[in-house]
């Protein structure tokens, strides 16, 4: 594949070139960190903030849950921690397909840019 990346590179004007740099394959922190940018990078702020929030929170009542001495304050805290730290797990979970999609999004114009220099 890089072979194919080199000719590929080697053949296109500087303004494709260009082109081709936004649509190279991005490793997994670097497609993390694009979700933050673009028209929808406040959604993954927003989603985020929120997630953060809701996990620390969620440390703080397994804390207050572990030092318990009864044991009805002691399920209210685990309960309260359980359900806030997996729904702080789900919203992160929930940036992937976005991931996924952006990675397919970026391979489809390599494509189309392949294509378009091919019919020169």
């Amino acid at each position: 594949m890089n072979k194919l990346d080199d000719l590929i590179k080697e053949a296109l004007s500087e303004e494709e070139r260009g082109m081709l740099r936004h649509t190279q394959e991005l490793g997994w922190f670097e497609l993390g960190r694009s979700q933050f940018r673009g028209k929808l990078g406040w959604v993954t702020w927003a989603i985020m903030i929120t997630q953060g929030l809701m996990f620390l929170i969620g440390l703080w009542c397994a804390w207050n849950c572990y030092v318990a001495t009864d044991v009805l304050p002691a399920l209210k805290w685990g309960l309260t921690a359980a359900v806030l730290i997996i729904v702080s797990a789900s919203l992160k979970f929930s940036l992937m397909p976005q991931m996924q999609a952006d990675r397919v999004l970026r391979e489809l114009k390599r494509v189309e840019l392949m294509i378009a220099h091919s019919k020169t």
